[in-house]
Formats: structure tokens, C-alpha cells, sequence
């Protein structure tokens, strides 16, 4: 039997590899472009930039450093000068489509940072394996702007997994509903008409507003907004503020909500301040033929009726009187049964006359 030669020996001793094949190596020296590891084999395998990542214009050099060990799939054996062509992205999207596959199966929640924007939705990368987050299950609510969601963690299930046809499909929509009928159940669990809860205006409409309580939204109409009159909601709430509601009434998942808090009712101390024969202040608020409504303050209105206004005749109020005007009058009538409360300038100024007039002797 006649002796192997050196060259023979050395290559006995080298593995064989095949395409197809996953090795492991170390790393022997990094460029900008191009990973070389030594494989155990006679020749050194090459990873390229294009087959480590897809992300763009990466310098290898600040992501791999000589000594590393890392694992590789071989592309080619020989690249046409007698080095082995690898390939690390492709493996680590053999093992995202095995990973995606087990969180799919596992209904597994996953985590992963927005990789790009595109017209209909969002693409994440889990292990080099890209999933695409359609816009309808993005969120709960119609998104027009998915720009902000660029670059941001974001939490999903896989609700199709066919990698085949390239198509895994990620749902954050399913996320959000599940937690926000969590969020809603544990709130109805403890709410109850008459509390009075924190809330976090959400929207301001022209009949009311909109406020979040924390797992439901409550709707606070005009008419609960103050005791007194509320022309306008916007100009009394802003999306963003922080508010303590009242618990008005619950229906189902309708809350009921108010800013009239009973222990600030103008009424509870209505009957000392305007008792009958007291001389009260108070701005026109509005007319009608028959007499102005004066608010004496928020929540408490009172009638001066058009026979009441002056000693001399008066068609109708507007004819001397104007809305915001302010006025002083003598209360002639308190009904707090009713909350009704008659005022008259007429009486005040026969009192005056009466108080100027000359004392016999």
C-alpha cells in the first residue's frame, strides 16, 4: 500500500460540505462588505453583505468581529475562486419561518419593531422573516396615519402563516379588542351610579363630549356640563383634559355622566339669597314676548315678566331690554318646589320713590 502524501493526508483530514448544508466557523477577518470564516473545510467560506441582512448599506465591520463563531448556510461550494459561498440571512429566515410557525400554532403573542410603512400597512422582521400587518388590523379604529407607527415596537399574533406564498399575516387589531373588552369588564365591575371617577376628554361635539373613563367611554351631554347654561361645549372642554366626573345612569354599556355635582347645586341655598323682598343682580339671558329670563348666577334663573319691568307700559321686553344687559330687581315670588323665581324692577322703583318721598308733619 503506498503512503498518502502530505496534500492527501491534509485533505482527509478536511470535512466535506454540500449546498444546501449548515456549518459553523470562525470568524478569521470582517470588511466592510464581506464576513470570511474559517470552516473547517480547505477552502474559507464567505458571507457577502447582501447575504447577511437586508437591511441597506450595513458596514459588517460594526456588527461581527474576528474570533466570533457563528453558524452559515452554504450557498455554493465553490464561487467560481475556490471559496464557499455563504449565506446567514437565509438561515436565520429558516428559523423565523420555524419560529413564526410555532408562535402561529401557540396563538403566541409576539413583539417586534416596525421595519417599514407601506401603502396598506406595516412590515415587521421576526429573525430576518418579514410579516406584513395589513392596515384593517393595525388597530381597533381607523388609522389614516400609519406613519407613527415607524420604527416603534409593536405587539401582534400571526393570524395566516403560508410561507409558500410569502404571505404571514400579523393582527394587532385582535391585541387591542381583547384587552379593551378586559379593560371594560374589570370598569363596569366597579363603577356604580353616583360615584364620581376620573375621566380623560376624548371628543367635543356641539351636544356634549366624549370622555374616557378607563376602559369605556361616557358621554357627558350639554345639559350635564353646568349648572348653568353651556352654549358651546368647546369652549368649556378640550380633547386631552383631565376631568372628575359624576356617574349619572348606566345602561348596558352606556354610561351617563354630569358636571352637576349635587353639593354645588345654586339651589341647595337659593331660598336664603332670594327670598322674597330681596334685591337681586343679575344678567338678561334671553326674551321672550311675554318677559326676560335673568340669570342671577349659574344654574338659577329668574322671570321678569314684561308687566314688571317699568311703571309705564311695555309691549314686549325687547323694546328696553337687551340679552347680556345687567339688571337689578326685586324678588316677588320664590317657589323652590318649582325652582321658579319672579323678579320685578317696578316694585323696586315704587320702593324707591316711597323712600324719597317727603315725610309729613
Amino acid at each position: 500500500m503506498s503512503e498518502m502524501s502530505f496534500e492527501q493526508l491534509l485533505e482527509a483530514s478536511l470535512k466535506t460540505i454540500r449546498t444546501g448544508e449548515v456549518v459553523e466557523g470562525t470568524v478569521i477577518d470582517v470588511k466592510e462588505d464581506e464576513i470570511i470564516l474559517n470552516i473547517g473545510y480547505k477552502a474559507d467560506g464567505i458571507i457577502t453583505r447582501n447575504e447577511y441582512s437586508n437591511a441597506a448599506n450595513i458596514d459588517l465591520r460594526t456588527v461581527v468581529q474576528p474570533g466570533e463563531t457563528m453558524q452559515a448556510k452554504v450557498l455554493k461550494v465553490n464561487d467560481g475562486e475556490g471559496q464557499v459561498l455563504l449565506t446567514y440571512k437565509r438561515l436565520l429566515a429558516e428559523k423565523g419561518n420555524k419560529r413564526l410557525e410555532e408562535a402561529y400554532e401557540n396563538h403566541e403573542v409576539l413583539t417586534a419593531k416596525v421595519a417599514a410603512v407601506l401603502d396598506g400597512g406595516l412590515s415587521v422582521v421576526v429573525e430576518e422573516t418579514r410579516v406584513f400587518i395589513p392596515a384593517s388590523l393595525v388597530s381597533d379604529t381607523y388609522e389614516k396615519n400609519l406613519a407613527k407607527y415607524d420604527g416603534q415596537e409593536i405587539s401582534f399574533v400571526i393570524s395566516e402563516f403560508n410561507p409558500r406564498k410569502r404571505r404571514i399575516i400579523g393582527d394587532r387589531k385582535q391585541l387591542l379588542v381583547a384587552e379593551k373588552a378586559a379593560k371594560q369588564k374589570e370598569l363596569f365591575e366597579k363603577i356604580a351610579v353616583g360615584m364620581k371617577v376620573q375621566g380623560k376628554v376624548k371628543n367635543v361635539t356641539d351636544f356634549g363630549a366624549f370622555v374616557d373613563l378607563g376602559g369605556a367611554d361616557g358621554l357627558l351631554h350639554i345639559s350635564e356640563m353646568s349648572w348653568g347654561r353651556v352654549d358651546n361645549p368647546k369652549k368649556l372642554l378640550k380633547v386631552g383634559d383631565e376631568i372628575t366626573v359624576l356617574i349619572k345612569d348606566i345602561q348596558g354599556e352606556k354610561i351617563a355622566l354630569s358636571l352637576k355635582f349635587e353639593d354645588e347645586n345654586p339651589w341647595l341655598t337659593a331660598a336664603e339669597k332670594y327670598a322674597i323682598g330681596n334685591v337681586v343682580t343679575g344678567k338678561v339671558a334671553r326674551m321672550t314676548d311675554f318677559g326676560a329670563f335673568v340669570e342671577l348666577e349659574p344654574g338659577v334663573d329668574a322671570l321678569l315678566h314684561v308687566s314688571q319691568i317699568s311703571r309705564e307700559h311695555v309691549e314686549k321686553p325687547a323694546d328696553v331690554l337687551k340679552v347680556g344687559q345687567e339688571i337689578t330687581a326685586k324678588v316677588v315670588d320664590f317657589n323652590e318646589a318649582d325652582k321658579k323665581i319672579s323678579l320685578s324692577i317696578k316694585a323696586l322703583d315704587a320702593d324707591k320713590k316711597a323712600e324719597e318721598a317727603p315725610v309729613e308733619e
